[in-house]
Formats: structure tokens, C-alpha cells, sequence
């Protein structure tokens, strides 16, 4: 366990579960900004493209998907550069600078005038997101102790999995009754709370004082995080190919009022929220198989949906266990990274936002392809399918180099650390 400057032994139980919750919290705020453009998606389309939306609604619908992808680029950029450059902080001040960020960014996507300009303030507001997660999960994992890592992990993103059960629908509900606009303020006091909370409950911690640019980069050098970082950056997109034009979807081929859209977004989340904790405790036992059997789940939840989405019943049943399988890969993979990334834990905590937010790039541009090109709102699901295939056979690969040199006496990644294999029983 990393000491805090209030030392372990000083923290009670209830001062953990307190720092705990208040990690959460940003994840729970994480989680509106993120996911509830996919609900509000003809709504954004209407205010920021009124002439384009008049005249061909998929496509303005396609363009507005646009705002999903901007974020998850900043994602993508702002997660390994900031974790790296700040490597060397104090956690918790970096926690607050990052809440700071995401407040005054949300702040400025509700109050921007033009299409242009939110589609930037979305890529700015998202720049924090991969190293809150990073440093949050960190943190998180210091504080639950040795052997509960991806436990650790789960419960901050348990904060973004429980906001799709209830923050994203309530929200998208009120953007709806009040405006996208009033929606993104709501998201913004979020982020104020979390600061106050992260502030008054989370024990200092020092970052890591050895850790430079160069060695945080030193990540990227390592065959093994690329394979890592691609099972998430393309395996996920299954989830987000179907999520971000999931409003359509319910009300297009569903054939369900607009209102139904809430419900269908609580509906992934609970899913969401069921994965998260079974990937965090199936994780911690084995990372490899829980890779497998979810990736699996996922590719037979997205053909099930494409085929009977026509149905309610069939379109819940298969968006709650795509939700599950997918949320259920992230403190996987998010373990598996800091594995094979061995020293350069802050960059490796980070890049798992960074991968899983550029297969929500790609889920969503892919969908908005196929939709623009006249292959109905089905066909993102399709595409998902296709891309969650691609997730696992990475996966084959990795795991594959993995088996090899185990077979030549060489190592392979557990926890932090390479450990030598003579034999069988380590940990995968």
C-alpha cells in the first residue's frame, strides 16, 4: 500500500469508504459527460444543425455523432501526455487540478454558441478524463490494499457505470424537457461536488518520485501494451457502435416514442453496473479468461440485438448484456495494461482511457458511415460485432506471445512486475 501522508494506519474504514465514494463521484460525472449526448443525439443535432436536420435528419443525426467522437479523442490525447507529465505529482493535487478542468470544460460545451465551437469544447473537456481515471484508479487501488487492484479499479468506474443507470437517464430526461444545454450545466455541478469531495475525504499521496517523461513513455516500447491497447481501442468499439446512436435506434426500428430513450439507456446501464464488479472480482482471479468469455458474451449480445431489436424485449435483453460484456472488460483490460507496462504504472492506468475512448471514436464514426450511406440504424450494431471479433483475436495474440515464452523459460507479465515461469501456475 502507497503510504499517504496521513498514513495508513490512520485511515479508519469509514475514512476509506468516504475517499472511495469520492473518487466514484468523478467517475459518476465522468460518466454523464460522456455518455449523455448519445440520449440528447436529435436534440444536439436540431439546436447546433438546424438547416442540416430539416432537410435530412440521419444525416444531421451522423454529424452530430461527431461531438461523441470529439470527446473520446480528447480522451485520447490528453490521457497518456498529462499521466506522463505529471507522473511526479501529488495525487490528490492532480485530481483536484483535473476536476477543475472538467468543470469549467463542461461548463463551456453548455454555453458555446455554434456546432464548431462545441465540437472543440468537447475534445477540451475531455482531456482530463484518461488521467482522472489513471490517477483515480491508483489511489483507489493504495487504499483497498494488496491482491484487490482491479477491485480498486472497478469501484472508480463503478462511479461511470452507475451514472448510466441513473445520472444519464435523469439527465437526458431533463435535456430533453429543458434543453442539451441545461443537461451539460447539471453535468458541471457534478464535477463542483466532486472537487469538494475529493478534497475534504482523499488522504494525500505523493506521486511517484522517480518517474520522468521518459520513463512513463518508455511504455510505448513494449510490443505487448500495443496488443493491449488495441484488444481496448478496437474491441470496444462493439459497445459504442450501438451506443451512440442508440436514440435512433428505439425509436427507428424499435418503433418507441422518444420518451422510451431514458429508459433504454438505464436499462445499459445496469448492465454496466453488473459488469463492472463481476470483470473487477473475475479479474483479480484471471485476467486472460476473463478477457475471453466477456469478448465472447459481447459478439453473441451484438448479433442477438441486430436481429431482434425490432422487438423491446429483445432490444433491453440486448443492450443490458452488451453494457455487462463491455464494462465488464475494462478493469481486464485496464489490469492487463499495467501488467505488461511494468514501471510505468501512471501512463499505464491512463492509456486504458486513452484505448477504450478511441474504439468510442470508432464505434461512433464507423455507425455514422454506415448510417450516412443508407444502411439503416442497424448497421452499426453490425459493425460492432465486427470490431469486438477483431478485440478478441488480439486478445488470442497477446496471450499467445504470453504461452511462447512461457514454453521457452522466459517471463511474462503479473502484477507490476516481470516474473520468471518455470512451469505452470502463474496467474494469467
Amino acid at each position: 500500500m502507497h503510504p499517504s501522508s496521513d498514513g495508513p494506519t490512520l485511515l479508519s474504514p469509514a475514512r476509506i469508504r468516504l475517499a472511495l465514494v469520492a473518487l466514484a463521484l468523478g467517475g459518476f460525472g465522468i460518466g454523464a459527460t460522456e455518455f449523455v449526448a448519445m440520449g440528447l443525439l436529435p436534440n444536439l443535432a436540431a439546436d447546433l444543425l438546424p438547416g442540416l436536420a430539416a432537410t435530412s435528419p440521419d444525416e444531421a443525426n451522423a454529424q452530430a455523432g461527431w461531438l461523441i467522437s470529439a470527446y473520446a479523442l480528447g480522451v485520447v490525447v490528453g490521457a497518456p501526455t498529462i499521466a506522463a507529465s505529471a507522473a511526479r505529482w501529488p495525487r490528490k493535487q492532480l485530481l483536484l487540478v483535473l476536476l477543475t478542468a472538467f468543470t469549467l470544460g463542461t461548463i463551456a460545451s453548455a454555453l458555446l454558441p455554434t456546432f464548431g465551437l462545441v465540437l472543440i469544447a468537447r475534445f477540451v473537456a475531455a482531456l482530463p478524463h484518461g488521467a482522472y481515471f489513471g490517477i483515480a484508479s491508483l489511489v483507489a487501488a493504495d487504499l483497498m490494499g494488496p491482491g484487490k487492484r482491479a477491485r480498486g479499479v472497478a469501484f472508480v468506474l463503478g462511479g461511470l457505470t452507475i451514472a448510466n443507470v441513473i445520472g444519464v437517464p435523469l439527465i437526458t430526461w431533463l435535456g430533453q424537457q429543458s434543453g442539451w444545454r441545461i443537461a451539460y450545466l447539471a453535468v458541471a455541478v457534478i464535477f463542483a461536488l466532486t472537487f469538494l469531495a475529493v478534497a475534504l475525504f482523499v488522504p494525500l499521496q505523493p506521486g511517484n518520485p522517480e518517474a520522468t517523461m521518459r520513463s512513463e513513455l518508455r511504455a510505448f516500447g513494449r510490443l505487448q501494451v500495443w496488443f493491449a491497447l488495441g484488444i481496448g481501442a478496437i474491441g470496444f468499439g462493439g459497445l459504442f457502435a450501438v451506443y451512440t446512436y442508440v436514440a435512433p435506434l428505439v425509436t427507428e426500428i424499435t418503433g418507441m416514442p422518444a420518451s422510451t430513450v431514458p429508459l433504454v439507456l438505464m436499462v445499459v446501464g445496469l448492465g454496466m453496473v453488473a459488469g463492472n464488479f463481476v470483470g473487477g472480482v473475475l479479474a483479480d482471479k484471471s485476467v486472460r479468461r476473463t478477457i475471453y468469455g466477456f469478448f465472447l458474451l459481447m459478439i453473441v449480445a451484438l448479433v442477438g440485438l441486430a436481429l431482434s431489436a425490432q422487438f423491446l424485449v429483445g432490444l433491453l435483453l440486448g443492450v443490458f448484456l452488451v453494457g455487462a460484456s463491455a464494462s465488464a472488460l475494462s478493469p481486464a483490460i485496464q489490469s492487463r495494461l499495467m501488467d505488461v507496462a511494468h514501471d510505468s504504472q501512471s501512463i499505464a492506468a491512463a492509456l486504458n482511457h486513452s484505448a477504450l475512448n478511441i474504439g468510442n471514436a470508432l464505434g461512433a464514426y464507423l455507425g455514422g458511415v454506415a448510417i450516412a450511406a443508407g444502411f439503416g440504424y442497424l448497421s452499426p450494431i453490425w459493425i460492432g460485432a465486427g470490431l469486438s471479433t477483431v478485440g478478441i483475436l488480439l486478445a488470442a495474440a497477446t496471450f499467445g506471445i504470453d504461452r511462447s515464452r512461457r514454453m521457452k523459460g522466459l517471463t511474462v507479465p503479473y502484477g507490476t512486475q516481470s516474473v520468471a515461469v518455470v512451469g505452470a501456475g502463474v496467474r494469467e
